[in-house]
């Protein structure tokens, strides 16, 4: 058996589905006898009846009613991909999208990369800062996409929740009086890498760690970081105990410079969150963030 002819599986799926050779050359635009002239063809090449002839029209064997499922298969795929050409314009504009820190870091590389590996012309601007500042840049259309971690309410900008995010103490393995800490309440005990006075991950700790103890609690702020990656890195040079996002820390942890301590009271859920000036979003963003929501990265 050679390999089956692309039109004379086409000719014999619109054949097969019409049920008469007549109708099937009009569909086709072309001659009976070239449609029954293709239909023997394939035929031969398979060495398979594949229609039985009557004068009431064809009928599909066993072998050509599979045949016809595999013809419908390959019409769908390529009717699929023609949609998506058409939907796709042939040069893709910019995807300009503003993401804080940790978004920007662990969260918007994947997606991209996976988005361009379907839509290799896709062109990206990624802009950093913090979430207020990304949804003042949203809120006046400095950016299409803002990907955040929220916290808050925006008036100005739609929020819609993307991916769970969790707040963890970690601190070096080889720093044991560090490792032994399990409850909020000890944290008062040893030192405390904070993030400087505004932060968000700094405001989620001290309202997590006031919650648990019941008590406003002042932590030892001796050391005080303006970034994710310097206070990571204190924590991996044994200074103290880091609360930073999971998502940031997966490599130091599958590498075992950093371990992450169990506080049996304490838990803190955030979340990464689109944010838009409004629900519905076209172009390039658009398309961007439609197939970012079914195709989440997995959870660290």
């Amino acid at each position: 058996m050679g390999r089956i002819d692309p039109r004379k599986l086409e000719t014999f799926r619109v054949v097969a589905q019409s049920r008469k050779v007549s109708t099937a050359a009009k569909l086709l635009h072309l001659s009976q006898p070239a449609v029954t002239a293709q239909v023997r063809a394939l035929e031969e090449e398979c060495g398979r009846t594949l229609l039985l002839r009557s004068s009431r029209g064809v009928t599909p064997t066993d072998w050509g009613l599979r045949l016809l499922e595999a013809a419908k298969g390959v019409r769908g795929l390529l009717e699929n991909l023609e949609t998506d050409m058409r939907g796709e314009p042939a040069v893709e504009e910019e995807v300009v999208v503003g993401a804080s820190m940790n978004a920007a870091a662990y969260v918007l590389p994947p997606l991209v990369a996976g988005y361009r590996a379907l839509h290799a012309r896709a062109r990206f601007r990624v802009q950093v800062s913090n979430t207020a500042r990304v949804l003042e840049w949203v809120a006046d259309h400095r950016v299409s996409l803002g990907l955040v971690e929220a916290r808050q309410r925006s008036s100005r900008a739609h929020l819609e929740r993307y991916l769970e995010d969790e707040v963890v103490a970690v601190a070096a393995p080889s720093s044991r009086d560090l490792c032994r800490v399990s409850r909020a309440a000890d944290l008062t005990r040893v030192p405390v890498l904070l993030r400087e006075p505004g932060s968000h991950t700094r405001a989620l700790v001290e309202e997590a760690i006031a919650k648990a103890t019941g008590r406003k609690v002042v932590l030892r702020a001796e050391l005080v970081f303006g970034s994710n990656q310097s206070i990571k890195m204190a924590a991996v040079a044994g200074l103290g105990v880091a609360f930073v996002s999971r998502w940031s820390v997966q490599g130091q942890i599958a590498g075992g410079s950093l371990q992450i301590l169990p506080l049996r009271d304490l838990r803190m859920v955030r979340a990464f969150s689109w944010a838009t000036a409004s629900r519905e979003l076209a172009g390039g963003a658009g398309r961007f963030l439609a197939w970012a929501r079914r195709n989440p990265p997995p959870k660290p």
